[in-house]
């Protein structure tokens, strides 16, 4: 491969590099064109589009990555397998890449693991290990492993390899789109920004290049802002698959040069963003996957071609199921409430009318008299119904205080 050194400090590719490893991924990668999208796009002011890596057959762009590096491995290297750590979409990445090129694999996953991804690791030919708690346990098992049967590691992120298969998503967006003006990316451990700002920079310097973590795991931010690798001690977001505590100094130096900003989102608008995705989309992506979508707002530009990089979309459907009902309690659109009511006949009427009048559709209702120590006094009444958004909430709760109840709003 060729490298060079820019400022004598960070190593990078050539646009050719990006290219021969596009050509090396073509018979194991799906396509995954852009969708354009007026929901985003009216929300943001931009003309939005989606590069929909959770159309992958792993689920993830990580098979991207992972092929690439593994392809390149001698016969020696390649007869000796290969050993990754991973607790989702790196361990199908390196499990599906080394069952098509005939390479034995190995994959430590912590112990708590949801089953779903265990079993479509395995499901790829990968012999899974389960070992520790959290993934830092995990991959010190692994490079015990990888000591003792001499395999070779496949670090997820901060190898120059990697990055390169990671950076064909960038090839795609520009030779698709070649008045891109704005490409978001999710930010864990910094390969998939670094390999798609590297390819994308040297093809069109002018595109500008966002990175994106979650609020309670910005390790590269941080980073960024001190200008030397800074390590957490806590990660606390919902994007578990960003949820990386120290990023890598290969793609921490990259990052440096190529990226031009970084900006963070908080859980409640990954969620309103995962809500949005699937029903004006019809896709599913996992929390990870959604932060670009989440940072659509934070811009500050208008009418620009802005494309998001969902990145993956492995998610078990109870999670699916916790999002949704989250997503639509904060875009106002689920709304629970508790008032006290008389115990005579036709309060909960009264209740009703006003909601039917409002057009609030019932879903719920818990008419306890048993909830008060007086029963006899008061009747505790929750109702959970479909809003169309706050607005209605307030409305709703400004009509039911006119009458005179007193309203608790549950969620």
């Amino acid at each position: 491969m060729a490298l060079h050194m820019v400022n004598e400090k960070v190593s990078y590719l050539d646009f050719v590099n990006f290219k021969e490893a596009q050509e090396t991924l073509k018979p194991v990668i799906r396509e995954t064109p852009l969708l354009f999208s007026e929901a985003f796009s009216e929300e943001c002011g931009n003309r939005v589009y989606i590069k929909p890596e959770n159309l992958q057959v792993t689920g993830a762009f990580k098979i991207r990555g992972a092929y690439n590096k593994i392809n390149k491995l001698t016969e020696e290297e390649k007869a000796r397998g290969v050993i990754a750590s991973s607790a989702g979409n790196h361990a199908q990445g390196v499990a599906l890449a080394s069952a098509r090129l005939g390479v034995r694999a190995t994959i430590v996953m912590p112990k708590t693991t949801p089953i779903i991804k265990v079993e479509a690791t395995r499901n790829f030919g990968a012999e899974v290990v389960l070992a520790g708690d959290c993934y830092d346990e995990a991959y010190e098992e692994a490079m015990r492993l990888q000591k003792e049967q001499g395999s070779v590691f496949i670090h997820p992120f901060d190898d120059l390899d990697v990055i390169e298969g990671q950076g064909t998503i960038g090839v795609e967006i520009v030779e698709e789109l070649e008045d891109v003006d704005v490409v978001l990316v999710p930010i864990g451990g910094g390969g998939l920004i670094a390999g798609i700002a590297m390819a994308i920079k040297q093809l069109k310097p002018s595109v500008k290049i966002v990175g994106v973590e979650p609020e309670g795991a910005m390790a590269m931010k941080a980073s960024v802002k001190q200008d030397e690798l800074v390590c957490l001690s806590c990660v606390d977001t919902i994007a578990d698959g960003v949820a990386v505590k120290k990023p890598g100094k290969l793609t921490f130096d990259i990052i440096r040069q190529y990226v031009d900003e970084i900006v963070t989102v908080s859980d409640r608008e990954i969620m309103e963003s995962f809500l949005m995705l699937l029903e004006k989309h019809k896709l599913i992506t996992e929390n990870s996957g959604a932060v670009s979508l989440a940072a659509l707002n934070k811009l500050h530009v208008f009418n620009k071609n802005v494309v998001s990089v969902v990145s993956g979309g492995n998610i078990d459907v109870v999670t699916i199921s916790t999002l949704i009902n989250k997503g639509l309690v904060s875009r106002g659109r689920l709304f629970c409430f508790s008032v006290e009511l008389p115990d005579k006949p036709g309060e909960l009427l009264r209740i009703s009318e006003v909601l039917a009048r409002l057009n609030a559709n019932v879903i719920g209702l818990d008419h306890n008299q048993f909830k008060n120590t007086d029963r006899f006094m008061n009747v505790e009444l929750e109702v959970t119904c479909e809003t169309s958004g706050h607005a209605h909430i307030d409305e709703i709760q400004r009509e039911l205080a006119k009458m005179g109840y007193k309203v608790r709003k549950v969620y």
